[in-house]
């Protein structure tokens, strides 16, 4: 049976129907070549809390992107039918998500992580019968949350970090979350599209430590030191 989404996501899938990787980044993604992966932009709703999207948090141990919050997701598998099938795929082995609990909607732009070489299609999904979800692997995922979209468009929750490298894009400070890089530039041009963006002060520059996770100078890029990606 098909699940027709919520009438407040309806504006978003129509500006999405002529959506560009221009309208996410300022690099041009690869034509051939790049790692092939996918993650799962997950909204959904909860009573009396509005819209929210699902983040997970990295635990702190990895190698790359160490505690750093992400969608969930990952490279493809060979055995994987498609992009939608791999962010699914993903989400079930990280957060334990029941991919029955989702409905579909959209594949993004395909979208470039040069430091990566990852070639990230984000999937638009409905969670259309949200259940409890969890960290599956610890040593992996530190952190599970549904963070509210009426909390992301707060200004007083917006905010753009400056990399050591010299990178600097937009990010978003929620439920003791700071939400950077690919995930944060994702996420602040889907609010546009949506409509669901307030006005806020890009002024306010936080800087990352050194320490940080690599950074991923794609979707929502203000400023990248060329240096860092050679």
């Amino acid at each position: 049976m098909t699940r027709r989404p919520p009438e407040w996501i309806e504006p978003l899938l129509t500006r999405l129907g002529t959506a560009r990787a221009e309208d996410f980044t300022r690099l041009t993604t690869p034509a051939e070549g790049g790692r092939e992966s996918a993650v799962l932009v997950l909204l959904g709703e909860q009573p009396g809390g509005g819209p929210d999207v699902l983040v997970l948090q990295r635990a702190a141990t990895l190698r790359n992107h160490a505690g750093q919050p992400a969608f969930p997701g990952g490279a493809a598998d060979p055995e994987d039918a498609d992009v939608r099938a791999t962010a699914l795929r993903e989400a079930n082995e990280e957060v334990g998500l029941d991919p029955a609990s989702v409905t579909v909607l959209a594949e993004l732009p395909k979208l470039w992580i040069p430091v990566s070489d990852f070639v990230v299609t984000p999937v638009l999904a409905w969670w259309h019968d949200p259940h409890p979800v969890h960290p599956c692997e610890p040593a992996e995922v530190a952190h599970v949350a549904r963070l509210p979209v009426s909390e992301l468009v707060d200004p007083a929750n917006r905010l753009r970090v400056r990399h050591p490298s010299g990178w600097i894009g937009p990010a978003f400070s929620a439920r003791g979350m700071l939400v950077w890089g690919f995930t944060a530039g994702v996420l602040a041009t889907l609010l546009e599209m949506g409509g669901w963006a307030r006005p806020w002060s890009p002024g306010r520059v936080v800087e990352l430590p050194p320490s940080g996770a690599t950074p991923a100078p794609s979707a929502g890029t203000d400023d990248v030191d060329e240096n860092a990606l050679r």
